[in-house]
């Protein structure tokens, strides 16, 4: 007889035999009847799948609590968490430090009325899971419109698609007067912020675990993951790549805001700067190369990949 069918012929409530006695009779340890039995067979490309759903829906969630919800183990939430790079939002203490010499810029934004394009841009990363792996994007919005004014994607968390995607919102938009990140070592190492102040920019970084600091981008992270990627499902990085810029094309040029009195968020950046410069705001980079789109398309591996020595980003 199995183990399984030792633990159902258990008897609780006999009124001579112990537990322990019966366990020791049938050959069974006490852990294991009173412990519940460890769901097997997700493999972690699924379960990182249903954290990332859940962490959506509640960003203030934990490993402790989406072990719970989930019935999986702690460690085992923890360990994906990690690999996927987020943690719970909420006020906690002393949670993660930056990359050792990398400097932190104090919170500009706080009581800080936002009301016109170019003002305030912001940036985050976030997770997109594929078929076979995963990939990392990252987004530039401007506060005052909420329009995402460049993206990529990659296989690693290199700051490089970071920096990609920032040279192109000034190459695209102009500059901001002030840029909000997290502190993500990405967005305090050197070469991010060395770009920033050669530009002129005030730099700004989220407290520590303060979810509230960066809320619109989390809300885009929100609406594109519910509206677009967990209804696609994409096998690789060149459908994810078409199917993100499809969503966000819509997003910025036909989707109405209601924070913004339904209109659309390029069209309230074009509507700002207009009034801002006195003349018609145009997007300076309106399209990018075609031979430097199928060169970044044609082969993205996802992650994770212990063996990869180069990034991709797209």
């Amino acid at each position: 007889m199995s183990t399984p069918d030792r633990r159902e012929r258990l008897d609780r409530r006999h009124k001579r035999l112990s537990v322990r006695r019966q366990c020791t009779l049938m050959g069974v340890t006490r852990s294991s009847v009173y412990r519940p039995p460890v769901t097997t067979g997700e493999d972690d490309q699924a379960l990182m799948r249903r954290i990332d759903g859940l962490y959506t829906e509640s960003p203030f969630y934990g490993s402790r609590r989406i072990a719970f919800e989930l019935k999986i183990n702690r460690k085992r939430v923890q360990r994906l968490m990690r690999l996927l790079g987020i943690e719970a939002l909420g006020p906690k203490p002393n949670t993660s430090k930056p990359a050792p010499g990398h400097k932190i810029y104090p919170y500009l934004l706080r009581n800080l009325s936002i009301d016109r394009p170019n003002q305030v841009w912001a940036t985050y990363i976030t997770y997109i899971h594929l078929g076979s792996g995963f990939l990392y994007l990252v987004a530039i919005m401007d506060w005052a419109s909420r329009a995402v004014l460049s993206w990529r994607l990659s296989n690693t968390m290199d700051v490089s698609f970071c920096v990609e995607a920032l040279d192109e919102a000034l190459s695209r938009f102009g500059t901001p007067e002030i840029f909000n990140s997290d502190q993500g070592s990405q967005f305090t190492s050197q070469v991010f912020t060395g770009t920033l102040e050669r530009a002129g920019i005030l730099i700004s970084m989220d407290g520590r675990g303060r979810c509230m600091d960066n809320i619109f981008i989390e809300r885009l992270w929100r609406s594109l993951k519910y509206e677009e990627i967990y209804l696609k499902h994409y096998a690789d990085g060149r459908e994810a790549r078409a199917g993100i810029e499809h969503w966000i094309a819509f997003y910025n040029t036909r989707r109405p805001h209601q924070a913004l009195g339904y209109k659309t968020p390029m069209h309230v950046w074009r509507e700002g700067m207009t009034e801002t410069c006195g003349e018609e705001a145009v997007d300076m980079w309106t399209t990018r190369p075609r031979v430097w789109l199928d060169t970044h398309l044609a082969a993205l591996p996802t992650c994770p990949q212990p063996q990869q020595k180069q990034a991709y980003a797209i």
